[in-house]
């Protein structure tokens, strides 16, 4: 399948695949087009690229930005396996694969139409009625996600999941708080709005605003004066007497010494007098 690739600066190149033999694909910033660019430098209906013998051509369908070859402007470019064209200021990359180019190889390649003088030219369309070429039915293009692509269905489903979690978690604790659903509440809270809509809506309104009655503006009272108080004299304080002095007691007189008794004399005990020696017997004779 013939693949596309559409760069947008500063963003991931998005590839597309389509079937060999799809006729027509438009291209523009329009969400109608085949190929829909979401950048302010292509147009709504920027191109369409057209299946012709051996091969497809870009049709500029006349954009505001153009549509460019090596930086020159033109109406119709042949297509050819790794051209890089700009539309605008996003990049169109143009691939075939190899049995692709054999299979176009062998169609009858793009020739310009001859140059024929004017009556021969009126002679030929009295003998050779006009053929008319039907166009085949159009065919669904087929986004390649395999590159680029994913990332950001991925991004998308995730955003998805994580509003779903969200959205449970405030219902769970909603019902742990108050016992309700937070489903029904939201309801609730939006029948009520509706219904003070309505009612402001119903309260009738003067035609002519200019014509409604003025009320009298009320006179304000003038301010009396407040007369200021009176000094009040304060009375100077009168002067405290300072206390006496509390007399200081005498001493007391030192008491008289008492004279110490004197020690009564320890008798000496007299010694006993010593027993005289037995005489010694004397011997008869």
């Amino acid at each position: 399948m013939p693949r596309v690739t559409i760069t947008v600066p500063d963003r991931t190149p998005q590839p597309y695949k389509f079937q060999l033999d799809r006729q027509l694909v438009s291209i523009g910033r329009g969400s109608v087009n085949d190929i829909a660019i979401d950048c302010g430098s292509v147009s709504v209906k920027h191109a369409e690229m057209a299946r012709v013998e051996g091969g497809y051509e870009l049709r500029d369908l006349a954009s505001t930005n153009g549509t460019k070859l090596d930086g020159e402007r033109r109406e119709v470019i042949q297509l050819r396996n790794g051209l890089s064209v700009k539309l605008g200021d996003v990049s169109f990359d143009f691939q075939l694969s190899e049995e692709e180019r054999e299979a176009l190889s062998r169609e009858k390649p793009f020739e310009e139409s001859p140059i024929v003088r004017e009556e021969e030219k009126e002679g030929e369309a009295e003998e050779k009625p006009k053929q008319v070429r039907r166009a085949a039915p159009r065919k669904p293009v087929v986004v390649d996600t395999s590159e680029g692509g994913g990332g950001f269905l991925m991004f998308l489903l995730f955003l998805l999941f994580a509003g779903i979690a969200f959205f449970a978690g405030l219902s769970i604790r909603y019902y742990k708080d108050t016992g309700g659903s937070l489903f029904e509440a939201i309801q609730t809270r939006s029948k009520t709005l509706k219904s003070n809509q309505d009612a402001a809506k119903s309260v009738p309104t003067p035609a002519d605003p200019a014509a409604a009655p003025v009320p009298a503006p009320v006179p304000t009272p003038t301010p009396v004066p407040t007369p200021a108080p009176a000094p009040v004299p304060v009375p100077a304080p009168e002067p405290v007497p300072a206390p006496a002095p509390a007399p200081v007691p005498a001493p007391a007189p030192e008491p008289a010494p008492v004279p110490a008794p004197a020690p009564a004399p320890v008798p000496t005990p007299e010694p006993a007098p010593a027993p005289a020696p037995a005489p010694a017997p004397v011997p008869g004779q």
